[in-house]
């Protein structure tokens, strides 16, 4: 059985990025070949990629899924939301000095009156006041969801840099980090030498920055995310099968989606819900490279992939990235991995 303490790095705070590049696509690039590692930059991915590639983008958009507020009793909460349920209702993280009860109210950025209708699991089931739609009162009171490790609260900046060019399709609370290293420029380079470009739809939710916090891997339970395949990327994925072209996942976001959507044997279009964990092991039947950031020690994300790249590759590229100061995480430098052939842990 894996053990968590496979997969814990020592990381020095230092190289956790706390804001972005000053412009999109100068991130360095470690490219991860087998047992090879050879530093790059972002830029490169153009020579990297080959034409008839068919690169995977996820297409989320970050909602404003952080509220501040208070219990009847008066007491200060925070919410984040999760997920949307419907135009008047979410499930939700709650901070609270006392979890609120079922059938008491709270006043969120002083504006919305929200009814807390229940928990799932470690959930608040809420209803927000009728007058706007959730989305409506989020995108006027809400505030951008950073991750934990960013130390700065959300400003202006953020706002556009934790979004991807191509976001278009809102549910997310964090981002699909691999995807902000693109902007206008490298799509259109990539176009340009042939590289064809499709999209999937993954809502990442808050769990994506939770440690596995169970001894053994297998012990670990995973959030149910939303995802949605496009026949016309399923169309596409069957093309460059055809044409023996390569699938790469920007993310490990694209990656969940396209092997969930494959778990049966067989990629099927259409909309549906993951809790897929991907451990070392894994048969993959989808992605063969995976365009990646650098992930939390004990998450699920450096399990992932590990079971992409090989363990002992894996752990060699982070001691390489801690050595030669790569930045980390979801404002940091990125990973092009090519799947291993033989991913035993």
């Amino acid at each position: 059985m894996m053990r968590t303490d496979e997969f814990d790095f020592v990381l020095p705070d230092s190289l956790i990025a706390q804001y972005p590049p000053a412009l999109r696509g100068t991130s360095r690039l470690l490219h991860v070949h087998g047992g090879t590692l050879a530093d790059k930059s972002f830029a490169d991915l153009v020579e990297l990629l080959r034409a008839d590639d068919l690169l995977i983008l996820n297409d989320t958009r970050v909602i404003k899924a952080r509220l501040f507020g208070t219990k009847k009793t008066g007491g200060q909460i925070e919410v984040l939301v999760e997920r949307v349920l419907n135009n008047h209702e979410v499930l939700a993280q709650v901070r609270a000095s006392r979890s609120p009860l079922a059938g008491s109210d709270l006043l969120l950025a002083e504006h919305i009156n929200a009814k807390v209708l229940g928990r799932e699991g470690e959930f608040f089931h809420l209803r927000f006041d009728a007058a706007h739609t959730v989305w409506e009162w989020l995108e006027q009171y809400g505030r951008l969801p950073l991750p934990p490790y960013i130390t700065h609260a959300a400003d202006g900046d953020d706002e556009q840099r934790y979004q991807t060019v191509f976001a278009r399709n809102d549910g997310a609370v964090a981002a699909p980090t691999a995807g902000l290293h693109f902007d206008a420029l490298m799509l259109q380079a990539l176009r340009d030498k042939g590289v064809q470009t499709a999209f999937v739809t993954l809502h990442v939710g808050a769990g994506t920055f939770q440690p596995v916090r169970a001894e053994f891997v297998h012990e670990h339970h995973m959030h149910s995310e939303r995802y949605d395949i496009p026949p016309a990327t399923l169309e596409a994925i069957n093309v460059a099968r055809q044409k023996n072209a390569r699938v790469i996942a920007v993310g490990t976001t694209s990656l969940r989606a396209l092997e969930s959507a494959a778990v049966s044997g067989e990629l099927k279009s259409g909309a549906g819900e993951t809790k897929i964990f991907i451990t070392p092991g894994f048969q993959f039947r989808v992605v063969d490279v995976l365009l990646t950031n650098f992930h939390l020690p004990k998450s699920t994300l450096l399990m992932l992939v590990s079971a992409f790249g090989g363990t002992e590759n894996l752990r060699a590229a982070y001691l390489h990235a801690v050595k030669n100061e790569y930045r980390f995480f979801s404002y940091g430098d990125a990973m092009l991995i090519e799947r291993c052939k033989v991913v035993s842990g």
